[in-house]
């Protein structure tokens, strides 16, 4: 089978491409720039998921699975620019869709977060909720198979500088010290992203996982200040960890989801106008409208 990876250059879809060829399946990444972990088997085309035009090329006749990884992917960063993460986020996934239902793929997998229902999130939960909506409505009109994955905390090679435990690492190494904001106490449920690479393939084996929503976090419950106590034992070094004082702004403490229904208050007109007069009102204003234009009645 043939699969396209939009933002199969980063870190979560490097992963999952090396796990769709080491399945045989013809893999081909998209993304902005080459990939350095490109495999010789894989191929790699450019596309910014923003331009239909681009996406339209790639999205041909013969593919069989389209993975969209490529994303505003860092929570500081969708808070800072908000309308570049709705362009990405949510016009890109748009554009892969169109592309997708008019063309034979077989499933669309839609990489989300554990943010999209969450009242935390800001911009970049709000964007992904968006984006889930829209697969799923792609779903009940067009008929375009899919299977939406909310990831959780991720840590693993391929990191960079968006990756929380990454940055941890890195100040521990260069600096001798952790600085976190927070009081300590959230809690995560890490997952690597080599279990995360597999599951996220796994799900096509298995029609249970068509047209569903699937989580996928680690097993184990971390609150924050046992992750940096467990880095500080690990470098056997003397690491400071330091509380910041600045803001945490949209991330969650314990857990990303919340019902929070949108409740409104109804404002009644006191006194109102009757419905009949109202209507003879508007009948009244559309007659002279029609008039003014000598249009007969």
């Amino acid at each position: 089978m043939k699969a396209i990876i939009f933002g199969g250059g980063g870190f979560i879809g490097s992963h999952v491409a090396d796990e769709l060829t080491r399945r045989d399946f013809e893999v081909i990444v998209a993304d902005l720039e080459p990939s350095v972990y490109l495999q010789e088997s894989q191929t790699y085309m450019a596309c910014d998921i923003t331009n239909s035009t681009q996406v339209n090329k790639i999205i041909t006749d013969d593919v069989d699975i389209v993975y969209n990884f490529a994303a505003i992917a860092d929570l500081d960063d969708s808070i800072h620019d908000p309308v570049k993460t709705i362009q990405i986020n949510v016009l890109g996934n748009l554009n892969l869709l169109e592309a997708c239902r008019h063309k034979s793929v077989s499933r669309f997998i839609y990489a989300s977060s554990a943010y999209a229902l969450s009242n935390d999130g800001s911009f970049y939960g709000i964007s992904k909720h968006t984006s889930e909506k829209l697969v799923e409505e792609y779903y009940a009109r067009y008929g375009l198979k899919y299977t939406i994955i909310r990831y959780g905390s991720l840590y693993g090679e391929r990191a960079d500088e968006h990756n929380y435990i990454y940055c941890l690492l890195r100040d521990a190494l260069l600096n001798k010290e952790i600085t976190y904001r927070g009081d300590g106490k959230e809690i995560r449920e890490y997952i690597h992203v080599a279990d995360t690479a597999k599951l996220s393939v796994d799900i096509l084996q298995d029609e249970q996982y068509v047209n569903e929503h699937i989580i996928l976090t680690g097993v184990e419950k971390l609150q924050r200040i046992e992750l940096l106590n467990m880095i500080q034992e690990i470098i056997t070094a003397d690491i400071k960890i330091i509380q910041s004082s600045s803001d945490y702004m949209g991330h969650y403490k314990i857990t990303p989801y919340a019902f929070q229904p949108t409740l409104a208050k109804k404002l009644t007109a006191n006194p109102f106008i009757d419905l009949g007069q109202g209507l003879v009102n508007c009948l009244k204003n559309i007659s002279e409208e029609l008039n003014s234009n000598n249009t007969e009645i």
